[in-house]
């Protein structure tokens, strides 16, 4: 196996000292108890830790909440799997035959959990400046292209905001049908706003739902404002 990770250790731009960090990093509790779910939550920590600290000092006037919501956007599952997709980390994840047979290399939790693991194997393998320096090359473009704040907000969370700056009550929120079984659940919601025409939006989670029905009533909103 040391030798079929010589190529992915060019990608990370990072020779291990010691190989079976990275063995570890990259096999899945599926496989055994020897997994990567420490190393996973060593990774977890030590990254947040490195976009904090760079997002402090690249964003000298943004507050809390901005960097908070960028901070988020930056780490969270769905970002970590297009970085792993980016460096073909599914081809050295090992899998149990369960998991191989459904597709679990392509899916976005396993690639997530792998490149925290991986952050975590180099932590104990080099040291904190080795795994710093892998963060910022791997999220290079990221920093380089930092979303607004603005757009990070829910839309819960945009239309409260947007109320409130013109003086306007809370918007009210009900569920007004559930249907499905138990493990495919859909909720329909209204959402009130003052005067404005109530709307209903449907979800698989009453958040989901409440969510959907806020963009719609924001989206209501912004249209006879901007008449």
């Amino acid at each position: 196996m040391t030798t079929s990770l010589d190529k992915l250790q060019q990608v990370l731009d990072y020779r291990f000292k010691d190989i079976k960090y990275l063995q570890q990093a990259l096999t899945h509790r599926s496989i055994g108890v020897l997994n990567n779910e420490r190393l996973e939550f060593l990774g977890d920590s030590v990254l947040n830790f490195c976009v904090t600290r760079r997002l402090y000092t690249q964003l000298p006037d943004a507050p809390e909440g901005d960097l908070s919501r960028i901070r988020a956007s930056l780490v969270n599952k769905d970002a970590l799997a297009r970085i792993a997709k980016q460096i073909s980390l599914a081809e050295y994840i090992r899998l149990g035959r369960g998991e191989k047979q459904s597709g679990g290399q392509r899916r976005s939790s396993i690639l997530a959990d792998a490149m925290e693991a991986i952050f975590g194997a180099v932590l104990l393998d080099g040291g904190f400046d080795a795994v710093r320096e892998l963060i910022q090359r791997l999220y290079q473009y990221q920093y380089d292209n930092l979303p607004e704040p603005e757009a990070l907000k829910d839309p819960k969370t945009r239309l409260q905001e947007h109320l409130q700056a013109r003086g306007l009550g809370l918007p009210e929120y009900q569920v007004t049908r559930e249907s499905g079984k138990d493990h495919a659940k859909q909720f329909e919601v209204s959402c009130v706003a003052g005067e404005f025409t109530a709307v209903i939006a449907e979800g698989s989670s009453r958040r989901k739902a409440e969510q959907a029905a806020a963009s719609k009533m924001l989206n209501q909103i912004l249209d006879v404002q901007s008449q």
